[in-house]
């Protein structure tokens, strides 16, 4: 099983939006085949509180605009790990300390990488 095309397009869009914003080390993962209940993750860090809520922002404003309904939002509050969920796309938004502790590319690394391109750069090669 692999990511549907529709989720891939939801991960082009935030990515696009968190690169926009600052948002840095942009990783897209298929994680369809170990979890029923998304398709893919994105993963985005931010150098600051104010960034990491910027860079979450703006992914969802993205989404939403292209019709997407976000199902949950967790941790705007203190804004160091942002996590919105759209159904088959999960963004987690990190400030760099936390994407660090918490390694999901470690946990996750035998799902495949959506290669993400963003302004002439390709990243998830």
């Amino acid at each position: 099983m692999t990511a549907r095309e529709s989720a891939v397009e939801m991960v082009r869009l935030a990515a696009e939006a968190a690169d926009a914003t600052g948002g840095e080390d942009i990783v897209a993962l298929d994680v369809s085949e170990p979890l029923p209940l998304a398709d893919a993750f994105l993963l985005v860090t931010g150098r600051s509180e104010r960034n990491v809520a910027a860079i979450a922002d703006a992914i969802e404003d993205k989404l939403l605009e292209a019709g997407h309904k976000r199902i949950r939002r967790e941790g705007r509050q203190e804004s160091r790990w942002i996590l919105l969920d759209f159904g088959d796309l999960v963004a987690h938004v990190f400030h760099e300390q936390e994407r660090v502790f918490y390694g999901l590319e470690r946990l996750w690394k035998d799902c495949p990488v959506i290669p993400v391109e963003l302004a002439g750069n390709t990243t998830g090669d």
